[in-house]
Order: C-alpha cells, then structure tokens, then sequence
C-alpha cells in the first residue's frame, strides 16, 4: 500500500498505510486502549499482567489481521498513531475459527452468500484520537480500505459498531431507526445471538430526524457509504458498549465515497 499523505487543516501532515512491524502493533494497540479503556471505560477484559501494566487492548484476532494506521508526520512525539480500523479477510478467518464479530451474531446469511465470489472484510477495533477526529482522518482512514478492498477483491464489508454505555434506552429512537429504516436485506442479514431487540419504539413514535442526528458519527458514515444493519443488538459489558452489525456490499456503496473506491481501482 503506498503512503498516501493529506495535510490537515490545522498544518498537521497525516499519513495512511498498513502495519508493518511489531511496534507498528503496539503503537496500535497503545491507542485503542486510550480510546476504549481510558476515554470509553471498557473494564473486565481478561489482558494478562504485562498487557495490563502496559496499557495494550489486544486479543487473538490482532496476529489474524492487517491494522490501517493514520499517522501524524508532525505533531509532537512524531511520527504517531492516531487512527486505526482492523482489517480481516475471510479466508485467514475461517483457517483460523472465524470472525471476531461472530461471537455476537450470527454471520450465516453473509457466510451463504457467495456473491461474484469475492471475499468478506470483517471490519473492527476502529478509533482515533479525540483530537483527530475530523473529515482528514476519516477520508485517509477510507482512502486506505478502499485501495485494500480492491487490491484484495473484496465483495462485502462487514463489523460491529457501537453506541456508547450499555443501557439501550438514550438510544432507543436511533436504534428504532435503524430497525425501521435500515436493515440489510434478509439474505444479507446478521442476527445477534443474544441480546436486544433494536425496535425499543414503534414507527411513528419518535421524531426521525432528530433519531438521525442522535447516531453516533461512525455510524452516520457508514450510513452515507450505503450500509445497512443486522437483526437485534448486542450488549458488550466488558467494552462498555451496545453494537450492531454493519452490512455494507462493495456494489452499494453510494455518492461521494464511490468516487473513492473508483480512484482506487
């Protein structure tokens, strides 16, 4: 992958490329524990010492996969991992016991369908820096799958994303949107294992727009490239969180993301 690079608007230099050593791993896996255990208060995970003692969200999955770094060329400490999303093929997933997304829903549909037969892209552990959370970042973040997705002939990506804390109601009208307005075809559809129902409010009794302007800003995005959901949700207690599975065809995604993907091609 070459190292496209943007300079921000506040004169940072940013730069986006894959993971190449093991401290390319850890200064990923630094980052993903300031966002989701020190910023979004994961707690219970199972680490060991070391990983504990020095601040590293890590698991089994992270050896499986490919890691998209946004790097910041110029900023103090530089350079820096700011932004990240973990990229994992399907065919190192079912050589290896499957998708980390599995154990919360059950990927059948998208596993049946084989499509032109291209591979699935299970997409995770995506965070960046609060400081850098802009259009920039975003549009590196996305330059950098789409040049992944056609290098690796990707048909369908896929993960879990999530709304913050693990009580479902400051949620409700978002997550009866989403059942309303935005599941993913029955073919293509995820069903949590165990969880909770998204219709926490029937249609037509809350305002949409204001549901619409309530879903986190992860979600939106994926909204706006043309994703579509999974069946029910999933309370992660350990992360803190409650997710929903995206469901996003390569064929489908629309607007000014297209273009993105096309550059690539």
């Amino acid at each position: 992958m070459e190292h496209a690079v943007i300079s921000a608007g506040d004169a940072r230099r940013l730069s986006v490329r894959l993971a190449e050593d093991a401290d390319d791993l850890a200064a990923v896996q630094r980052l993903r524990w300031q966002v989701f255990f020190d910023e979004m208060g994961a707690a219970g995970v199972d680490l060991g010492g070391s990983a504990m003692q020095q601040a590293l969200d890590l698991d089994r999955f992270d050896a499986l996969c490919d890691h998209l770094l946004v790097i910041d060329e110029t900023g103090p400490g530089a350079p820096r991992v700011v932004g990240t999303y973990r990229l994992l093929r399907e065919h190192i997933a079912k050589a290896h016991g499957g998708f980390y997304s599995a154990g919360e829903f059950d990927l059948g549909p998208l596993m049946a369908d084989g499509g032109d037969g291209g591979e699935l892209l299970e997409l995770g552990r995506s965070c960046v820096l609060p400081p850098y959370r802009t259009s920039a970042t975003i549009s590196l973040l996305w330059r950098g799958i789409a040049e992944y997705i056609v290098r690796h002939r990707v048909r369908l990506m896929f993960g879990c994303a999530s709304f913050a804390g693990t009580d479902p109601e400051p949620h409700a009208a978002a997550l009866s949107l989403i059942h309303h307005r935005y599941l993913a075809p029955a073919g293509q559809r995820p069903v949590v294992r165990e969880g909770i129902a998204l219709e926490r409010l029937p249609e037509g009794g809350y305002d949409e727009r204001r549901a619409l302007f309530q879903l986190p800003p992860l979600i939106k995005g994926y909204l706006r490239c043309g994703a579509r959901f999974g069946e029910g949700a999933f309370v992660d207690r350990v992360f803190n969180t409650i997710d929903v599975c995206v469901v996003m065809p390569v064929e489908a995604i629309t607007g000014r993301y297209a273009s993105r993907f096309s550059v690539a091609a």
